[in-house]
Parts: C-alpha cells; sequence; structure tokens
C-alpha cells in the first residue's frame, strides 16, 4: 500500500482509509461485530493505516469497536475520531429535529477526548476532528482547547470537517490543523472551488469521505433500488428515485472508464479523487470483505493525463440532479 501525508506535521497514513461509520450507524441496523472486527483487522493487513470514526457513530459502540478490532496492532494504525455534539446515552443524536444539537465548549471539548481515549483504549487520540463547527464557540477557542490537549500528550494532531476556508485560516493560526475532512468525489466537487485551494496554501492535508458517493457511484444502485428503515439515504435527496435515475448517466462514464482499464466504477472514482493532488486520502467506507478488496485495487489503478481530460470533460457537461442533505443538515456544513 502506498503512503501519503497529511499535513506540514508530517502524520503518515496509508493512500487509502477507511471510514467506519456504516459498520455501527447510518445505513440500517449495526452489523455483527466479529464480521467487522475482521473486516478491520483484514485492512490492516492489506496495507491500510488509516482508520475514521466518531463518538457520534452509534453514538459510541463505533469507537469501542474500532478500539478493539485495532488494539493487537495499535502502534501501526492512526485512529481519527471527533467531537462536537451534545450526545445524550439512549436516546437518537440526531434530535428531535432530525439535526444533531452542536457542543464544541472548550471543557466539553476535553470530556470528550477523555472518553474517546477510554472506548477506543488507547494512550492518545493520532487525529482529533471536530466534526461540525459550532457557531457559539469561536474557533480560535475550539483549537486553543485542543491546543492544550495537544501539549498534555492526549491528542497529536488537530482537524476540522465541514468547515469553511475563513474558519479554517482562523483555527490555523491558533493550532496547526493537520487535515480537513469533507464530503468530495465526482457527484460532489464543491471543495474545488474555495477549499481545496485554501489547504493546499496552508499546507493541510485533505481527507474526502463518502468519495463513492455513499455508494452510488459502485454502480449498484438503480432507481428502483430501495434502502431498509433506518438507513441515512432515505433523507438525502439525492437518492430519491428521480434523483437516482437523473444521476446514473455519471456511473455510465465511470463504467465506461472502467471498462478501458479492466477496473470497476468504484475503482475509477476512488483512482480520480487520489490523481487529483498528493495530499487527498479518501476514507471510502464498507462493511463487506469484497468491497474492501475492490477499493484497495483502486490505488493501483493508474489514470493517464489523457483519462483524467476524458472524465472532466464528460463529467463537466453532467449536472448532478438533488441536494447532498436536507436543508437542516445543509446549514451546518461550511460555516
Amino acid at each position: 500500500m502506498k503512503e501519503r501525508i497529511l499535513g506540514n506535521n508530517g502524520l503518515k497514513v496509508s493512500a487509502l482509509g477507511l471510514g467506519c461509520m456504516g459498520m455501527s450507524y447510518g445505513y440500517g441496523s449495526p452489523k455483527d461485530e466479529k464480521e467487522m472486527i475482521t473486516l478491520i483487522r483484514t485492512a490492516v493487513e492489506q496495507g491500510i493505516t488509516f482508520f475514521d470514526t466518531a463518538e457520534f457513530y452509534g453514538p459510541f459502540i463505533n469507537e469501542e469497536l474500532v478500539g478493539k478490532a485495532l488494539k493487537p496492532v495499535r502502534n501501526q494504525v492512526v485512529i481519527a475520531t471527533k467531537f462536537g455534539f451534545n450526545i445524550v446515552p439512549g436516546k437518537d443524536p440526531r434530535g428531535m429535529n432530525g439535526a444533531p444539537a452542536l457542543n464544541s465548549r472548550p471543557e466539553h471539548i476535553k470530556e470528550v477526548a477523555d472518553a474517546s481515549l477510554k472506548r477506543l483504549g488507547i494512550e492518545i487520540l493520532d487525529l482529533f476532528y471536530q466534526h461540525r463547527v459550532d457557531p457559539e464557540i469561536p474557533i480560535e477557542d475550539v483549537a486553543g482547547a485542543v491546543k492544550e490537549l495537544i501539549k498534555e500528550g492526549k491528542v497529536k494532531h488537530f482537524g476540522l470537517s465541514e468547515a469553511a476556508p475563513q474558519t479554517i485560516r482562523r483555527a490555523h493560526a491558533v493550532q496547526t490543523v493537520t487535515a480537513v475532512q469533507n464530503e468530495y468525489s465526482l457527484w460532489f466537487r464543491k471543495p474545488e472551488e474555495e477549499l481545496l485551494p485554501t489547504v493546499e496554501k496552508l499546507g493541510i492535508g485533505f481527507v474526502p469521505y463518502s468519495p463513492l458517493g455513499r455508494g452510488f457511484l459502485t454502480g449498484s444502485f438503480d432507481a428502483h433500488t430501495t434502502f431498509e428503515p433506518g438507513d441515512f439515504r432515505n433523507t438525502l435527496p439525492r437518492f430519491t428515485s428521480e434523483a437516482l435515475k437523473a444521476n446514473q448517466i455519471l456511473v455510465d462514464l465511470l463504467r465506461r472508464i472502467a471498462d478501458q482499464k479492466k477496473a470497476t466504477p468504484a475503482q475509477i472514482a476512488l483512482a480520480w479523487l487520489l490523481a487529483q493532488k498528493p495530499w487527498i486520502v479518501p476514507i471510502p467506507g464498507t462493511t463487506k470483505l469484497n468491497r474492501l478488496e475492490e477499493n484497495i485495487g483502486a490505488v493501483s489503478v493508474e489514470l493517464t493525463p489523457n483519462d483524467l481530460r476524458e472524465i472532466e470533460t464528460a463529467a463537466s457537461g453532467i449536472t448532478i440532479m438533488g441536494e447532498r442533505y436536507p436543508e437542516k443538515l445543509e446549514k451546518m456544513t461550511g460555516r
């Protein structure tokens, strides 16, 4: 597995990470723990060293799963987790209106760090992201709290998720930001406008989540696809029947390139991301071993400048139907 560096502080990780959320949360009921531990350990055996979790996922049970799975190989891996929400045990973290309550008060950040360390069973958090920007708390105070945690030896690196460029700059001035996480793929390219130029200028790594469009870019969905109760995609505008049908043209493009390369649409989607910048590290999630192996295979897919031009020309003529989030969740991004 090839490696990449996130940020100017030299955080070295595998070129592809593993998003672990779906093992416990978001896509229906939690998956079998033993099977997920096997999957995570197989990922390590295949060279993946970068694992993404959060207290929000479950809540709490995903961190416990990841910690248990990685305990035997702790010194070989980088574990990223997140803070920033008010979570009440036993209640849906999304809250009554479907939008979670934010909480990035410095004292809360420190409480979450201690709790995450305990659930993960580790001595230090490799990468600690603010999950969503809290407009009630100055980002300087957030960065300052993480800076103190770094001085205390509880955190190694600071990250931000779904933050606006000006917020990133302000945080970075207080405590070096190692990585910014944001949705980014061929069907959500807004980060190219301001976000990617900002992190490149500041020397910050970029971690695309949902790099396969929550599974859509694998080519396994069509207008008749349905999701089980509790699957987050049931609430997303891009996963209505009309949107799935309209956006199929993007999958057709990926499939055409994939046929030329003897690859799969998912591998082309990931290879395209990897080809954008050397400091981009996608974190596709999966709960299936065959999909894990397929995703890892993307690292070996070489897209030539001609391939990239062909994809760019074709993709630029495609208008994606549907917003990526409902309005109440979209308002929590780009702050």
